[in-house]
């Protein structure tokens, strides 16, 4: 893997450690794809820093798996914004 790759997937790792981020989030941070951060963290950070992979996977899993809490959110807040006229 190239030495750049590797930096990246570092940081991305990192990155999504510390801030609990998601895919789209840590995408829209580092200006590269969702698939891009996806293959980083679930396929290339293996062979990087195993270690890291798995608290990486650990917090995109608690991600996952409260997706649909903030996509209510999210549509819960477009219709009060709606209502108030913003």
């Amino acid at each position: 893997m190239k030495d750049y790759i590797s930096q990246r997937v570092l940081l991305l790792a990192e990155y999504i450690i510390e801030n609990k981020a998601t895919v789209r989030k840590a995408a829209k941070q580092f200006n590269i794809s969702k698939s891009t951060v996806h293959k980083d963290i679930t396929e290339r950070l293996v062979s990087v820093n195993n270690g890291l992979a798995k608290e990486a996977k650990k917090v995109l899993e608690e991600n996952k798996a409260s997706r649909h809490i903030r996509g209510g959110m999210a549509t819960k807040q477009k219709y009060e914004n709606q209502k108030r006229g913003e």
